[in-house]
């Protein structure tokens, strides 16, 4: 089909979240007028507030409204949208809808449907790339999808393999099988989740690399037959095979295989015919050896760091090119200048094996201020603010955090005090668990691989250990949140007795908000506080233990507060989730329940002898029968959420008496699944 250049005035967004907010950013600049369409999960979300337009598509499910290809484009024409742009996921790699699109005269803001289908098929694309003379990893990606051939075809590869779905990404449908007596039950659950993700349950096998780097290069094509990278960025830290932290440019980078890979990448995409924005994702081997994994037809989601080492708009660029126009810069003219990391925010709990959560965010917001940051050196990218709902039905990211520095370490430090200046309340986020990440020895040496997380999951995952400044801080900044709130009806407000403008003491217990019980007297998180309170920054005696220490604290800006220690000062962002002291700096965070100890509810954390939903989902299968004795561990039944599957496994050694719900029913998070009876 020839291609005539065409100006529009107005873009439609077909996606919702982060990204729809991203792109309707850089629309505006240029002066575009924005639609914004919208399932009735999302009637009030924030990209429908901050659209000039927003049509409604259909009720909560995708396949009833972001993947509706008759509804979107009904929208459009209902708006006298010229152009669309699709985000990442839902419809960006959809030839079809790309089709649809140039039959009824609408630009697509991305490549033509030939490209999405010669990449689509991730086997069909192996062969297109060996033509090219990409590099590729040893595998099968043939059409004979018989389960015997599959496994006799990864028994020649050799173990570990990699199971991925053919049409597929984002880590769906995806295993690691490091044996073939593994190898059934790993192919049943990828063809379980690639269906419903993808409509498609083909898989390919490719070997598993040990401790690959994931390096991928940024493309751009226009329709003339130019085309650069935007140089690489590193995506190897990884859960569930998505991307947690990115950062641009790769680490320990030479400009040789900086080139060589960059060269890969463009020829990829040229053999394809491609035109716009595009990613061509790379194994990155210790030897320096690198091998194609796929192209990403589509604007990824960590595109910002792209920006900030190059100065450069890359949804502009998307912009620019679908309206006919050649590319904005040569090879020669892009240059990298300092680093840039991208930290993901989720609503998850890395703690319960990074399940989905959800709930109404109380507050979101990021003092830059009282953390001494810039916003030349900090950017959020989110799709949430506060009072807004975080549903079951969507991918469960928040927003992007996107730091620049100077330097790898610079950048590193300034995410450090970005993510501790981050404040989301009223649901389970990642927060933490990206400051532990990068904090951890490990990545700041870059010893980085695809299974960074996995391998170090003991010191991710530590127990905490409070000091005992941590819970003289707790206690201080609780007793001034206390004090903020005295005429409040606030459950923080039951001192009892206690006067905050006369002498007093006052005994606090402060525990793991994750332990079974809370702090008792007799225990090492108790503070006696002893002193006269009248004004901000008065002093006071704290008791801990044996210790005794005169503390002091002060306000600052935004949620900066400064906690002075027997002369040690210390400045910290403090917030309250709950009966939660959250307590954040640079080196991490540190999260204790508040409480009198005349105020406990010593019953509050009994242990119930059922199986729980531990987020909104879908039961996929039971995998026990009614009265079947099993062991601790061992596999019950499987939910979904937000297209990922969990299985639900045994507490303890006992019999499962009776499942509440079967194969194909919603739950809700906290419903009783089943009746469990451990053995005596």
């Amino acid at each position: 089909m020839t291609f005539t250049p065409t100006k529009f005035d107005t873009l439609l967004v077909a996606n919702r979240g982060e990204i729809a907010c991203r792109v309707m950013r850089t629309a505006r600049r240029m002066g575009l007028k924005t639609v914004a369409v919208y399932s009735d999960a999302d009637a009030t979300a924030r990209h429908v507030r901050e659209a000039d337009e927003a049509v409604r598509l259909g009720p909560a499910a995708a396949r009833e409204s972001y993947l509706n290809v008759e509804a979107v484009i009904e929208a459009a024409k209902r708006t006298g949208t010229g152009a669309i742009h699709p985000g990442y996921g839902f419809l960006s790699e959809n030839g079809t809808f790309v089709k649809a699109l140039e039959q009824a005269g609408i630009t697509f803001v991305g490549p033509p449907a030939s490209a999405i289908a010669a990449m689509g098929d991730k086997s069909a694309a192996k062969a297109r790339m060996a033509n090219a003379g990409v590099p590729l990893v040893p595998g099968y990606h043939g059409d004979d999808q018989d389960d015997a051939l599959l496994r006799t075809e990864a028994d020649k590869i050799g173990y570990p393999v990699m199971l991925k779905a053919s049409a597929g990404g984002g880590g769906k449908g995806m295993r690691v099988v490091e044996s073939g007596e593994g190898f059934k039950a790993a192919l049943d659950g990828c063809r379980r989740e690639s269906k419903a993700a993808f409509g498609d349950d083909r898989m390919l096998i490719e070997k598993y690399l040990v401790q690959p780097r994931h390096v991928e290069v940024q493309v751009f094509c226009d329709r003339y037959g130019n085309g650069v990278y935007l140089f690489e960025r590193d995506c190897s830290v990884q859960r569930r095979h998505q991307k947690v932290i990115e950062e641009a440019p790769a680490p320990g980078m030479t400009p040789e295989l900086r080139a060589a890979m960059g060269d890969a990448a463009v020829r990829a995409a040229k053999e394809i015919g491609y035109v716009g924005a595009g990613t061509v994702e790379f194994l990155l081997d210790a030897d320096g050896s690198f091998y194609f994994m796929e192209m990403n037809t589509r604007l990824q989601v960590e595109h910002p760091v792209t920006e900030m080492i190059t100065g450069q708009d890359l949804v502009e660029w998307q912009l620019r090119v679908a309206m006919g126009e050649p590319l904005p810069c040569r090879q020669d003219e892009l240059t990298i200048t300092g680093h840039s990391f991208e930290a993901r925010i989720y609503a998850e709990d890395p703690e319960q094996d990074f399940l989905p959560a959800t709930g109404l965010l109380t507050r979101f917001a990021l003092d830059l201020e009282g953390a001494g940051l810039g916003a030349d050196q900090v950017r959020l990218d989110s799709g949430v603010e506060s009072g807004d709902a975080v549903s079951m039905h969507y991918d469960p990211m928040l927003a992007k955090l996107i730091v620049h520095g100077v330097d790898r370490n610079a950048a590193l430090a300034t995410l450090n005090r970005a993510l501790a200046a981050l404040d989301v309340q009223g649901v389970v986020t990642n927060r933490a668990f990206l400051q532990r990440l990068a904090n951890h020895p490990g990545f700041k040496n870059v010893e980085l691989d695809t299974r960074f997380i996995e391998r170090n999951e003991a010191t991710l995952f530590a127990p905490r250990q409070f000091s005992t400044e941590d819970y003289a801080s707790a206690a201080l900044i609780g007793l001034h949140q206390l004090a903020q709130e005295c005429e409040s009806d606030s459950p923080w407000d039951r001192h009892d007795g206690f006067r905050l403008n006369a002498p007093h003491t006052i005994r606090i217990a402060l525990s793991d908000p994750s332990a079974s019980t809370p702090a008792t007297d007799s225990d090492s998180g108790v503070v006696v506080v002893e002193g006269k309170r009248d004004t901000l920054d008065a002093h006071w005696q704290l008791t801990i233990g044996d210790s005794t220490l005169s503390a002091s604290l002060q306000p600052l800006t935004g949620d900066a507060v400064a906690v002075t220690l027997n002369g040690h000062r210390r400045r910290l962002q403090a917030r309250r989730d709950g009966h939660v002291v959250v307590m954040s700096e640079p080196s991490g965070e540190t999260r204790l329940f508040w409480q009198r100890i005349d105020a406990i509810d010593h019953g509050h954390h009994e242990a119930e002898s059922s199986l729980t939903a531990p987020m909104n989902g879908t039961v996929v299968a039971l995998l026990v029968e009614p009265g079947a004795q099993v062991e601790k561990g061992m596999p019950l039944m499987v939910m979904e959420a937000m297209k990922m599957e969990h299985t639900m496994t045994a507490p303890a050694d006992g019999s499962v008496e009776t499942f509440h719900f079967q194969a194909g029913d919603t739950v809700s998070q906290g419903a009783v699944l089943l009746d469990f009876a451990p053995s005596e």
